[in-house]
């Protein structure tokens, strides 16, 4: 009890919000691996009260100067988070439901900050707690959810990343945190307070935990109308460029992917690079997970591909877009389908695989285009220089197109030929380049 009493009036007495959210945490820090369960041990729910209340308000008139409504606020949140720690100390043992226990107490930790903020009027230098209680409350509902399934017999595909939607079963733990996290943003936009001690420069951190829930629940379509609310409230906000640079770099991923997964491939495109340019070079996987949709973008909107050198320290990536490159490059329809094909499972799950399908018209184009230089020149005239053929018969792009399809089993009509063709043409003619892939 000492401990957390200790830290809890040093970081009032520094305004120091990140030392106040370790005294709340649910993970013991690594230097003092004991210290939940001696903070859980050090009362009894009998005692619990008024242990916490003169711990923390033992000198509140003369070193902290809390109101008295501000100081019964802080009780019951550390109340609350006694009864929690509890509950986490129990999932070690092993006890069936113990995580969706440990989600309930831990809700009423985030319900206690919550009203704290709309009732007893806590600074606006405390927001890291509402970090701490909202990340947690998150990581507990899936952890909820996952063992709810694990007990229906239900096997987990939950995937590489924590924002890839669950394969199996529901995620009611999950959409009554994320219903929980809401709150929390209300919470901030709403605040009027004087920005130098508003809420609100805790926005982009809750609103990239809601972006997270929202793509873990498969509702990304909720993404948007946070978005509006934050566009909406512009000109009351501080200026992006003034918050954390880790909150910005992880919104301008989440908005980033939004657009690609809503074919605004240009925006999406803009968002993905300052995100590139802004990740740390060190955050290796975060630079993969931005790439994983930069690399169709570019596919589609400049008709480039990724050099080896930029995959080289990506592994999975060049699994998944090595051969599917390399087919585009080479006009290779069939490796197009073979790679497409053999990464289906991975590109259906980071919702990329509608988007680099449109890849083999680039492809095709390629194969054209390579029938077109392989065709020579035509007989120079009068001592003039040779010029490329200008006309291609039909047949040619057929055999073509039969050869890199391996369509060996059946001849290709001209007047398919002929529809790939225009079909082609008319593509190639709404672009702003006649770039080609290299």
């Amino acid at each position: 009890m000492d401990i957390i009493s200790r830290d809890f009036r040093a970081a009032h007495m520094n305004y120091s919000g990140p030392l106040l959210a370790t005294t709340i945490t649910p993970i013991a820090p690594l230097d003092d691996p004991t210290r939940l369960k001696r903070f859980f041990h050090s009362s009894s729910s009998f005692a619990i009260s008024n242990d916490i209340r003169s711990s923390l308000l033992a000198h509140a008139n003369t070193e902290l100067r809390f109101s008295k409504v501000e100081g019964n606020a802080w009780v019951d949140v550390y109340i609350a988070y006694w009864k929690a720690t509890g509950g986490i100390l129990t999932v070690d043992d092993g006890e069936t439901g113990a995580w969706s226990k440990v989600y309930e107490s831990w809700k009423e930790v985030t319900n206690a900050l919550v009203r704290g903020y709309s009732n007893s009027g806590f600074d606006a230098w405390t927001i890291p707690c509402l970090y701490v209680t909202a990340r947690y409350l998150r990581a507990f509902a899936i952890k909820a959810d996952e063992e709810q399934r694990t007990v229906n017999g239900v096997s987990l595909g939950i995937g590489m990343q924590d924002d890839v939607a669950a394969e199996h079963g529901k995620n009611e733990t999950l959409e009554d945190a994320a219903r929980m996290i809401n709150r929390i943003f209300t919470l901030c936009i709403s605040d009027r307070a004087p920005l130098e001690n508003s809420r609100k420069w805790g926005l982009y951190y809750t609103t990239n935990l809601l972006f997270k829930t929202y793509f873990k629940l498969n509702s990304i379509g909720l993404s948007k109308n946070i978005l509006r609310a934050l566009q909406a409230s512009r000109n009351d906000m501080p200026p992006m460029e003034a918050f954390p640079k880790s909150h910005i770099v992880t919104f301008k991923y989440y908005v980033g992917v939004i657009l690609f997964l809503e074919e605004d491939y240009v925006q999406a495109e803009t968002y993905l690079t300052d995100t590139w340019n802004m990740c740390h070079k060190d955050a290796q996987r975060n630079r993969e997970l931005i790439l994983t949709y930069l690399i169709p973008c570019h596919l589609l909107t400049t008709h480039t591909l990724p050099t080896t050198h930029l995959l080289a320290p990506y592994p999975r990536l060049q699994r998944i877009f090595g051969d599917l490159g390399q087919s585009v490059r080479r006009g290779d329809l069939a490796g197009f389908d073979e790679a497409l094909a053999n990464g289906e499972d991975e590109f259906v799950k980071r919702r990329i695989y509608l988007t680099l399908e449109r890849g083999r018209d680039i492809a095709l184009r390629n194969l054209l285009r390579k029938v077109y230089l392989v065709g020579g020149f035509e007989e120079p005239k009068d001592g003039a220089p040779p010029l490329r053929r200008t006309r291609i018969p039909v047949v040619e792009f057929g055999a073509a197109i039969r050869l890199r399809n391996k369509t060996t089993d059946r001849l290709l009509e001209n007047d398919e030929v002929e529809c790939l063709l225009a079909n082609m043409i008319y593509k190639v003619c709404t672009l702003t380049s006649y770039d080609i892939v290299v």
